[in-house]
């Protein structure tokens, strides 16, 4: 055997770090030699100018290296193993994949496109077919991608560092479909179980982790949302869906993402919702996690179809006139060997320390924001959705445990920040950079914040100090009516404040308000099942609460299965109780929630200043006694609309308030009608309001548990 060099032996050990400086075609010594490590070949030739030259054996692992008698670098391999013969371009005869620019952007973590660099992209390079690999692993002694097209042996495909840490490799015929992983060995030499790609676009379906080459240059055109569907004086009405137990096929299968897209968007458009809110659609190994535990930030799950499947389903939404929001879950990621945690034998994603980067709450591990390369990492997959799919809004989830520190920490288990304090400025300068390069490069979009701490700005402008989100979800407003809501309507007079008070805060942020899916879990019943009374007043409990939502300032959310009065609690694994509609009430709420988003939609006065503290006035707010609530919502001028709500299940009769405007004023809408399973107590239709000292005065029966819509004009 030859005597070997010590590169030759980094080749062979598998621990070169630039391995295309001793592989390949190179011109020594006079000579134009070709080296190939090819483990359990028999023979090796050079195919090159219609002329086999074989090459020696130097090493028994399977190095070959000798002359040839051209440096024309368009030549292919041949090898003879055991079960045959194969004949291939050779991968490390390619040049770099990664540009100067490239590395320069990725050093400074301003490579806000490097989902078109990193990962697997199938290209024709020097007219040959093949996969272009890149992925992010500093201080790693070897890096390898191994899959279908070199027998999963990470000998084969050693790739070239480049920059800080990103390595590269073109694998002549590779293809899209193709499984692979990468093999990482070390710092410390030690090897670590198989990593799926951190930038994968496509992933195997769980219980196989396996990235999916995927072209995603081949995605279809997607038709672009109504335009302004997502400002803030339009109506806002997310239908917020879990894909997996929205509807099954024969009641047990998931629905596809184009089945999903035949039934999903048709239903919520004639539910009159203005947008689908998806729980976390990234690829995750753990059902129960509901996705808000990913491992493939850029992949689509595989649980309902292909990448291009998904995006048939956005178009689809698109093309019902519905906007598309996807939960984005950049505070967190699951331990699991295969995904990102402690990547290369040490933590490249996550804090070293676990005061710092592992939640104790969840189990999971908190990325390093302090890290450019993981900033860059999560700015570019929040761009990602924008650009290539097409989504019109991120609801980005837990953000409040992204702003502290010491969130749900011991006093002694967690690290001040360099100024002593509790606030994580890393986290902080992501989320607002993350909003400045959303509203700057999709101005049509927008960011939804699930904050719930009294975080000041959230949904500031970052010029003006805010985080930049444009949108917040309320979560006082959903715990305080819904604690007032459960409690049994004797004794809400004493609680009258609990309805009030979010309106002190209503125009602080744009707000959204949410009855979410984290209200229907873990125990804690339905929306209908926190409602008291007999079945009667459950259901008129519930309808009166819809109502007084939807005529409350702030943008509205509802989970699946809110909308038909569902009795049981969410469960991932089960389905949304659609038979349940054989029950009358039930199809009452239905058809009320349907009548409410029109209403919203229709009545510029319900949406037009929802953020805007001059679209809202109080006419009565002070009658705790009677538990009546009735206020004014208005848009431009002469766009208005009464709200009054009567929380007693007592028929309130001749009750009496002052109006801004004379003349009739229409009974839009009543939630006690037999439309919606109430008792069709009502005003036959308006009243008019009488001048009385000066002022207009209205006087309206006021149903039982009820909310009454009021618009002026015939």
């Amino acid at each position: 055997m030859t005597m070997l060099s010590p590169l030759a032996w980094a080749v062979i050990e598998g621990r070169a770090g630039d391995p295309f400086a001793y592989l390949g075609l190179h011109r020594e010594d006079g000579r134009n030699v070709v080296r190939a490590f090819l483990p359990e070949a028999r023979k090796v030739s050079v195919l090159q100018d219609d002329r086999a030259t074989e090459l020696p054996r130097i090493h028994d692992a399977g190095l070959f290296a000798g002359p040839v008698p051209s440096s024309n670098a368009d030549y292919r391999l041949r090898a003879e193993y055991d079960g045959g013969i194969a004949e291939f371009h050779d991968a490390y005869r390619f040049p770099p994949l990664l540009g100067d620019m490239d590395l320069y952007l990725l050093g400074e973590g301003r490579h806000l496109e490097l989902y078109e660099k990193l990962g697997a992209h199938p290209r024709r390079i020097d007219g040959v077919d093949g996969v272009a690999f890149a992925v992010y692993a500093p201080n790693a002694q070897r890096v390898s991608v191994v899959g279908d097209f070199n027998f999963w042996d990470g000998r084969r495909h050693q790739m070239r560092v480049r920059g800080q840490g990103y390595w590269e490799i073109f694998v002549p015929g590779a293809k899209a479909g193709d499984h692979y992983k990468y093999e990482i060995r070390g710092h410390d030499g030690q090897m670590q179980p198989l990593k799926s790609d951190p930038v994968g676009f496509a992933a195997r379906l769980r219980p196989d982790t396996s990235s999916v080459v995927f072209d995603i240059s081949k995605l279809p055109q997607i038709a672009p949302a109504p335009k302004g569907i997502n400002d803030r004086d339009q109506p806002i009405s997310i239908y917020e869906v879990h894909l997996g137990s929205w509807r099954k096929r024969d009641g047990h299968h998931w629905l596809n993402y184009r089945e999903l897209a035949e039934q999903l968007p048709s239903y919520a458009k004639d539910m009159g919702f203005t947008h689908i809110e998806m729980l976390p659609v990234s690829e995750h190994p753990f059902d129960g996690s509901w996705g808000y535990q990913p491992t493939g930030l850029f992949a689509p799950t595989s649980r309902f179809g292909s990448p291009g499947d998904f995006a048939h389903l956005v178009d689809a939404c698109h093309r019902a006139g519905l906007g598309v929001i996807l939960d984005w879950v950049p505070g967190h990621f699951p331990d699991d060997a295969h995904g990102l945690a402690n990547f290369t034998g040490h933590p490249v994603y996550e804090h070293a320390d676990p005061r710092q980067g592992r939640h104790l709450d969840w189990g999971t591990l908190i990325y390093n924001y302090g890290r450019v390369e993981v900033t860059n990492f999560l700015l570019a997959n929040a761009l990602f959705w924008l650009d290539l799919y097409g989504v019109d809004g991120l609801r980005v989830d837990a953000v409040a445990s992204m702003l502290y520190l010491d969130y749900s920490r011991p006093q002694d288990g967690w690290v001040p920040n360099r100024h002593g304090g509790r606030e994580n400025l890393d986290a902080i300068d992501l989320l607002q950079r993350t909003n400045r390069e959303v509203f700057g490069k999709f101005p049509a979009a927008t960011t939804i914040a699930e904050e719930s701490t009294a975080w000041p700005g959230v949904s500031r402008p970052v010029d003006y100090g805010g985080l930049g989100f444009g949108y917040k979800w309320n979560m006082g407003w959903m715990h305080d009516t819904l604690q007032y809501m459960k409690r049994d309507p004797i004794h809400r007079r004493h609680h009258h404040g609990e309805i009030g008070f979010g309106l002190h805060y209503a125009f602080s942020e744009n707000f959204v308000l949410p009855l979410s899916h984290d209200e229907v879990v873990h125990g804690k019943g339905s929306i209908l099942g926190k409602m008291p009374g007999d079945e009667w007043q459950r259901f008129a409990n519930l309808r009166v609460y819809y109502a007084m939502m939807f005529g409350h300032p702030g943008k509205k959310l509802l989970f699946m299965g809110d909308e038909i009065a569902q009795q049981r609690e969410w469960n991932h694994d089960d389905v949304v109780d659609w038979m349940g509609l054989a029950d009358p009430k039930k199809r009452g709420v239905q058809n009320l929630v349907r009548d409410l988003n029109r209403l919203y939609r229709d009545l510029p006065a319900l949406h037009r200043k929802d953020c805007e503290a001059d679209g809202f006035a109080w006419l009565v707010g002070d009658d705790a006694q009677n538990s009546v609530f009735v206020w004014l919502r208005k848009g431009g001028e002469n766009e208005l609309c009464v709200l009054a709500l009567n929380m007693t299940p007592q028929v309130l009769r001749g009750y009496r308030f002052a109006v801004p405007k004379g003349g009739k004023w229409r009974e839009s809408l009543n939630t006690d009608s037999h439309v919606y399973g109430g008792s069709n107590v009502g005003n036959s239709g308006g009243v008019v309001a009488q001048e009385e000292d000066g002022r207009f005065m209205l006087t309206l029966d006021l149903p039982p548990l009820s909310g009454l819509f009021l618009v002026p004009g015939e």
